[in-house]
């Protein structure tokens, strides 16, 4: 993977008009999901995109963690040498709600007959839980397969002595799946805080509460050290709950922290987790705002003076806009997403980061990134504004004009040359986010719930399936 963080983006549906119920979000206009036709040739194309990566995978990857599209290579994610089929899993259910049937199979097959977690090596406990634990379990959710459901028990419960171990409970970084040794304690808050999705479902689908509560205790732990501006710095120390620095931000490597907190409220009808996410997101809107040039734009902030430490804004932290629609911020998050769109416009592909007074890269590659098409998903889905549909076209364009090359789809090393300087890897989530949004997005997905629905940080769906 990428060695920065992975954002990532909650996406449960704020369902229609008055299916909100509880939530008590702003409703979303009631309109069909039918799409135009021109916008269903999108999505077909989206799919035929889709069936021809998958193809060169399999004929030069299959079963290894991501392929190296330029040179037909590949690399493993997690451990060097010890592939655990991370793009199988992470493209399951977007192969499955694609209606892609024949290559869902092929890849159900790879797990079914290879997947084994008693690896003695550690594992990065937030990457293995949103892509590995998710991807199980909303290939669960989709097919209705057992092998599914027990992989990811099996999974969950290797994972859990990162937070059992810890003496305040927040988890540490890494655990070793074989042994249950936990190391890394210095850690963040989306390594802490992005679990009670995956976690809950978990405890849902087995009975065993242990996963859940972990999940929750973790997220209290730096709640209640928040600020007394209701902001919390980004990194902590796993063994004594304490703050490692002061310094707030809405993207990496805090981002998905207050997604999964709106999450679990979303999706488990958790009120206090509904409380802290309004109360964060409160403080986040009065005191990292910031208008520049009539963009808004989420400076990062000492959490404990409210002073601008810097306008730098990582691209992950694009996710933001789409949140803040779906927790009812609708005008804050529609603002967001336009001062994106004005670096989109620029670009062509974003770069991973800018300095937001100028919009002057600060980090000129890509890495195939889907916040940008993730929140124009949830704000289309708040709002039914065909704007939202328009820029993720754009987005796609953009990306099949850079980013493909022979075997598939390549990250960029720079967005800011022309034509842009290509990588060679491919990274296993865009087999989980940026497909799975477009054709979402541009299509009436027969298998798609539009009205009530949920897709976690990783676009994995665990809540929404028409089987």
């Amino acid at each position: 993977m990428r060695t920065s963080l992975h954002r990532r983006r909650f996406l449960g549906l704020l369902g229609a008009a008055a299916g909100l119920g509880a939530a008590g979000v702003l409703s979303a206009p009631v309109a069909s999901a039918a799409p135009a036709a021109a916008w269903r040739s999108v999505a077909e194309d989206v799919r035929k995109q889709t069936r021809w990566a998958w193809r060169d995978y399999v004929a030069k990857a299959f079963g290894h963690d991501q392929i190296k599209p330029v040179s037909g290579g590949f690399e493993e994610f997690f451990v060097p040498d010890h592939p655990v089929g991370l793009t199988i899993v992470e493209a399951l259910d977007t192969l499955w709600l694609l209606e892609l049937d024949a290559e869902l199979e092929q890849g159900l097959a790879w797990v079914r007959g290879h997947s084994r977690f008693d690896i003695d090596a550690p594992f990065q406990v937030f990457e293995t839980n949103i892509r590995m634990l998710g991807g199980l379990l909303s290939a669960y959710h989709c097919t209705g397969e057992a092998r599914m459901l027990e992989l990811a028990a099996d999974l969950g419960e290797r994972l859990l002595p990162a937070f059992t171990k810890s003496p305040s409970g927040v988890p540490y970084r890494f655990v070793n799946l074989a042994t249950g040794a936990v190391s890394e304690p210095a850690t963040n808050l989306a390594e802490t805080g992005t679990y009670i999705t995956e976690f809950g479902s978990l405890s849902k689908w087995t009975g065993d509460r242990r996963f859940y509560d972990a999940a929750k205790r973790a997220f209290q732990v730096t709640f209640d050290n928040r600020s007394p501006l209701d902001l919390l710095p980004y990194a902590v120390h796993a063994e004594t709950g304490e703050w490692l620095n002061t310094t707030a931000t809405v993207g990496p490597p805090a981002d998905s922290y207050y997604e999964y907190l709106w999450d679990g409220w979303r999706l488990f009808g958790d009120h206090d987790l509904k409380a802290w996410y309004e109360t964060l997101v409160a403080g986040i809107l009065n005191h990292q705002s910031e208008v520049v040039g009539g963009h808004l734009w989420f400076a990062q902030v000492d959490a404990f003076t409210g002073a601008v430490v810097n306008r730098r804004q990582s691209e992950l932290g694009s996710f933001f806009a789409g949140l803040l629609a779906e927790g009812g911020d609708v005008v804050e998050g529609r603002r967001y997403h336009d001062s994106w769109n004005v670096v989109q416009d620029r670009y062509g592909v974003l770069p991973e980061g800018i300095e937001y007074p100028t919009l002057a890269a600060t980090s000129k590659g890509n890495q195939l990134r889907p916040e940008f098409a993730d929140s124009a998903f949830n704000l289309w889905l708040v709002t039914r504004d065909e704007l939202y549909r328009q820029r993720a076209k754009k987005h796609y364009d953009e990306m099949k004009r850079t980013s493909k090359v022979r075997y598939g789809y390549t990250i960029l090393d720079d967005v800011t040359t022309s034509p842009p300087v290509r990588g060679d890897f491919c990274p296993g989530y865009w087999w989980s986010e940026q497909l799975k949004y477009y054709y979402l997005i541009f299509g009436d997905a027969k298998r798609f719930d539009y009205r009530d629905h949920y897709l976690s940080t990783e676009a994995n769906l665990l809540k929404g399936a028409r089987r």
